[in-house]
């Protein structure tokens, strides 16, 4: 699942420290720094959430999900159908 921020300068694509990514507006825990690859796009992307309700998603168009905060709703980007580290990866 890649992430993108409509604010630009993102910042948290090539950050790769230990750690636990939260929601920018209610601290409620979304991804593990674990979870995290590199991805082509200008957007941190990761694998898996770090509980069933880190996010919630809906299908915005076909092969494109908008999602948000499983708390509070803020949104955190897009998961796009087949994009992701090679196949055999667990995803949410």
């Amino acid at each position: 699942m890649s992430f993108c921020s409509f604010f630009g300068g993102e910042v948290f694509k090539d950050h790769f420290k230990p750690g636990i990514y939260v929601c920018s507006k209610c601290d409620h825990e979304l991804f593990s720094s674990r979870s995290k690859y590199e991805h082509s796009s200008p957007w941190p992307a990761f694998t898996e959430t770090i509980h069933k309700n880190s996010v919630s998603k809906y299908e915005e168009r076909p092969g494109a999900y908008k999602v948000k905060c499983g708390s509070c709703g803020n949104g955190l980007g897009h998961e796009f159908v087949n994009d992701g580290p090679a196949k055999g990866v667990s995803r949410f």
